[in-house]
């Protein structure tokens, strides 16, 4: 087999005819402009073509299952191997999928768990008994040896009500002869004469036989009889001394069976082990009351209860239930919300427990808004009431599980004083010294041995990929893409493959610069264990440490798609032609202009205005104060897990969004939030997609192709027929798009066990319209013609349509000119959304005060793309916006105004402010990372 990977004429997408060679068992890194053809190399190419090959060495009936990809359009490659993709996009947005799950390390703690953890009552935390049967002749054979004589009984009622009929029924089924009643032993014919009360609590147990420790008998056949009538449950009588054992788990003090352990109890997502409240969510909706009294200046009278008057359609019937409880409780229905006692609005909230009231002469309980707001969300089948009700309700931590997810009687199960959810909250640098101190406790207990031996290793693989700061109950759709990147490349690590074609996409998002040393040493470790691990990648430290660079150029989109470099990091370092070389030997640099800078001391003279968080707790916030001062660039930084989303997006986002929209998402734990006044709006501007269908494109995203429909529409030929801007739209049925294919443009036919094939709409041949719709041109061009082309052409295509011009430039601006006006919202990467919302806020009037919160805006970006992208942020600036980015790269925070360092380590390390200052002062700051490496 060749020791290398051969491509010939590669033509995906952008690629234009590239062939090359990459040697085997070394670390490549693939890099060069956004939309270049880096992607299309990596993985649709080498990973496309390694996968489909796999997939037809199977049979056509596994075929089917799996989704077998497209035959890349490229001439040849030889050389490959099994390929395993390890990307961001394939990250799961499922909120039962949590770190633990993902790595398969909750399945090793749940076995653990089921095996050898000690079960504890839920109610009064008593330790839970029980015994197998021959452990329990083996205590009764031990007890003969006083040579008595032993009495065994099978408990049939345990402190319950008797009818002396049925319990007659039950002996004779047994048959025996004698029964013990609260201690005191009859013969079954004087059980029909015993007296039973009524309102008292019986002991009933039957009396299996008795051994005589002097006969030397054995125990063991009347034992396993009595736990067969006893339900698992046995006495044994020596002398007056009761002693009860069971087979089945059951707390001594209150009495209560527990459920056996199994693995699946530990399993949030099954019924056996899942909260029955949230079904182990973690979280439930639940009504707000806030939201059910929007204006607690109204009375009640009025309609404060503004769901009682929207949804009911019965708004007299609860305006008379109101007045009767207020009637009966002695409060007036015509008095203002804010101040009725707050005794009185917990009965309104509440209900009154099943009290009824006399409404149009019949008498009703009161429920209590919540409760009927609730009861009516889960009962009803109409979509509409569903909705109409969830205006009312937030996602709030589960009240039953308080977020733990699982049941009560599983989380009373420990292993030392820890349960498996107190396991999966810690960190995972915490969790690993835990389970090496369990190890070294119980150095004989062979079950235990065995399975925290294959644990620990699989938890220090995610440590080592610098995730050591997560826990394994965080959920996977909470991670950003490098996070999720690293999780899956753990897994990996676990399964200890060779021979393998590994293709990561970006692994170091997310990752604070020290940490990356940590990620390379991972890299190598897959490199050396004898597997081909292909990169792609824009962090200098990652690219300087390839045994092998490819970099793709020189521009994007049509731009790009050129082999620049090939070769090793010797080689392409003298390469003059490379623009990533150029940036790695400092001939280019990413630098904020000097007369910016100037204008950003002299506003430093003048008194800031400024944003405060006071008391910041969430997660692990450690109480903290911290000012933002406006009309700067801000940059927020600090280590993987340090508390930086915390801190600005669940709690100041949070805070600002209901501030200024209402919105219902509720900040993390903060005392509050000052300087709300000195900011006119919030833009927060996340990597989720802008579309999750393909009708979705930067064009209908950013509102230009709302303006370009018009421009259509207005033309005399089109006025002269009679369309409207509609004719125009794809997405408009009976409008002007081609009905054949609905406005998609192919047609999409299953395989079965092949890949789905989608073939072009014959009516339109791809174009999405009709033929009347594409009879109307502008300037030679009709409108699927202007969705094909790419930003950059359409720029100078509209340049006499100043409102298009405009929209398209800032994209332009944002390094998107590449990008095709039509493109799919589903093929853009996160870095590639985030800068399409960020374009389209930059397109809209300037208002100035406007505060900017972006996280990590850089990912996805060359050297070259920072650079553009950091002139936009400071063209906001200049305008007197505030800028607050979330940011790990050194030369954005370099040109930053102002730095807030948080650390200084990540998890339950973190969530202190390390450094706050000019990013010069935190240079000088010792303590911090960020420091070091600016």
């Amino acid at each position: 087999m060749p020791d290398k990977i051969i491509i010939k004429n590669a033509r995906v997408h952008n690629l234009k005819n590239v062939s090359l060679e990459l040697p085997k068992n070394k670390l490549i890194v693939v890099t060069g402009l956004s939309g270049s053809g880096k992607s299309s190399l990596a993985f649709d190419t080498i990973y496309a073509e390694g996968q489909r090959r796999y997939a037809e060495s199977l049979s056509a009936y596994a075929r089917q299952f799996m989704e077998v990809r497209d035959k890349p359009d490229v001439d040849s490659i030889e050389g490959l191997s099994p390929t395993i993709a390890i990307d961001q996009k394939s990250s799961s947005q499922n909120p039962r999928s949590t770190v633990g799950t993902v790595s398969e390390t909750y399945d090793y703690l749940r076995l653990l768990f089921a095996r050898e953890g000690v079960q504890y009552c839920p109610d009064c935390e008593e330790k839970v008994v029980s015994y197998r049967t021959g452990s329990i002749v083996e205590k009764v054979r031990r007890m003969l040896k006083e040579k008595k004589v032993i009495t065994i009984l099978a408990p049939l009622i345990m402190e319950g009500k008797v009818k002396a009929e049925e319990l007659v029924e039950r002996v004779e089924k047994s048959g025996t002869e004698w029964v013990r009643i609260n201690g005191e032993i009859l013969r079954i014919n004087d059980l029909l004469n015993f007296s039973f009360k009524t309102n008292e609590d019986y002991t009933v147990e039957v009396v299996v036989g008795k051994v005589s420790g002097a006969k030397k008998e054995d125990p063991g056949a009347l034992v396993e009889k009595a736990i067969d009538l006893g339900n698992g449950f046995v006495v044994i009588l020596k002398e007056d001394k009761a002693e009860m054992f069971s087979t089945v788990g059951w707390c001594p003090r209150c009495k209560k069976i527990m459920p056996a352990l199994d693995v699946r109890s530990f399993s949030f997502n099954s019924p056996y082990g899942a909260c029955p409240h949230c079904t182990g969510l973690g979280v439930s909706m639940e009504v707000d009351p806030e939201l059910v009294i929007p204006n607690p200046r109204l009375t009640l009278a009025e309609g404060a209860i503004q769901p009682w008057t929207r949804i009911t359609g019965n708004q007299q019937f609860y305006q008379k239930l109101l007045a009767a409880l207020a009637e009966a409780h002695g409060f007036s229905v015509h008095t203002p919300v804010e101040s009725i006692k707050k005794e009185t609005m917990d009965l309104i909230f509440h209900g009154t427990h099943g009290r009824e009231y006399t409404v149009d002469n019949k008498r009703i309980a009161y429920p209590g808004v919540l409760d009927d707001l609730l009861n009516r969300y889960k009962e009803t089948k109409s979509d509409y009431v569903r909705k109409e009700i969830e205006q009312y309700m937030r996602e709030k931590i589960c009240p039953i599980c308080e977020g733990k997810k699982l049941r009560r009687e599983s989380l009373f199960v420990k292993i030392g004083k820890y349960s498996i959810s107190d396991l999966t909250e810690i960190s995972l640098s915490e969790l690993i010294l835990e389970m090496k101190q369990v190890l070294k406790i119980n150095e004989k207990n062979q079950v235990l041995q065995s399975i925290v031996k294959e644990l620990v290793p699989r938890l220090t693989n995610l440590s080592q990929v610098g995730l050591d700061y997560l826990s394994l109950g965080r959920t996977m759709n909470t991670l950003s893409g490098g996070e999720v990147t690293r999780v899956r490349l753990a897994t990996q690590l676990s399964a200890g493959l060779t021979g393998v074609i590994y293709v990561l996409d970006e692994p170091s998002v997310g990752l604070h610069p020290r940490d990356t040393a940590k990620l390379i040493d991972t890299l190598k470790y897959l490199r050396d264990k004898g597997n081909t691990v292909v990169v792609v990648e824009h962090d200098a430290a990652i690219i300087k440490a390839a045994d092998h660079l490819v970099d793709i150029g020189p521009g994007a989109g049509i731009h790009g798609g050129e082999l620049i470099v090939s070769g090793t990091m010797a080689e392409a370092l003298k390469n003059k032609n490379s623009l990533t070389v150029a940036y790695l030997l400092g001939k280019e640099k990413i630098e904020r202009e000097k007369k910016l800078e100037k204008i950003s001391k002299s506003a430093k003279a003048v008194k800031a205005k400024e944003i405060s968080i006071i008391g910041a707790k969430g997660y692990n916030l450690k109480d903290i104060d911290i000012s933002i001062p406006l009309q700067k660039l801000v940059c927020v930084t600090g280590v993987s897990g340090s508390g930086k989303s915390t801190l600005i997006i669940d709690i100041l986002s949070r805070v600002l969004s209901k501030h200024f929209y209402r919105a219902k998402e509720e900040p993390a734990e903060h005392k509050e939030v000052k300087g709300l006044e000195n900011v006119d709006k919030v833009i927060s501007i996340d990597q989720s997609p802008i579309g999750r269908t393909p009708r979705s494109n930067p064009a209908t995203y950013t509102g230009v192709f709302t303006l370009i429909r018009d421009l259509f529409a207005n033309l005399p030929e089109a006025k002269l027929r009679g369309y409207d801007a509609g004719k125009f739209s794809f997405n408009v049925k009976g409008g002007g798009r081609c009905e054949a294919c609905a406005g998609e443009g192919y047609i999409r036919i299953p395989m079965q066990f092949l890949t789905d094939v989608f073939v072009e709409c014959e009516e339109c041949n791809g174009s999405r319209y009709n033929g009347e719709a594409l009879e109307v041109h502008y300037k030679n061009k009709n409108i699927a013609e202007v969705l094909e082309m790419t930003i950059e052409e359409a720029f100078k295509f509209f340049t006499d349509q100043v409102s298009i011009a405009e929209k398209l430039d800032v994209l332009r601006q944002v390094g998107l000119g590449y990008l095709h006006l039509g493109q799919p919202a589903t093929n853009l990467s996160g870095g590639e959304a985030q800068r399409i919302k960020l374009a389209t806020e930059l397109s809209r009037p300037s208002t100035g005060n406007t505060l900017y919160i972006l996280d990590e805006p850089t990912t996805g970006l060359h050297f070259e793309d920072v650079k553009h992208l950091l002139e936009v942020l400071v063209k906001l600036v200049e305008k007197g916006n505030s800028v607050l980015v979330i940011e790990h790269n050194t030369e954005v925070i370099r040109a930053s105004d102002w730095v807030i360092d948080l650390g200084p380590d990540g998890g339950r390390e973190g969530g202190e402010v390390v450094a706050v200052g000019t990013p010069e002062d935190v240079k000088k700051c010792k303590k911090s990372w960020t420091g070091k490496y600016l």
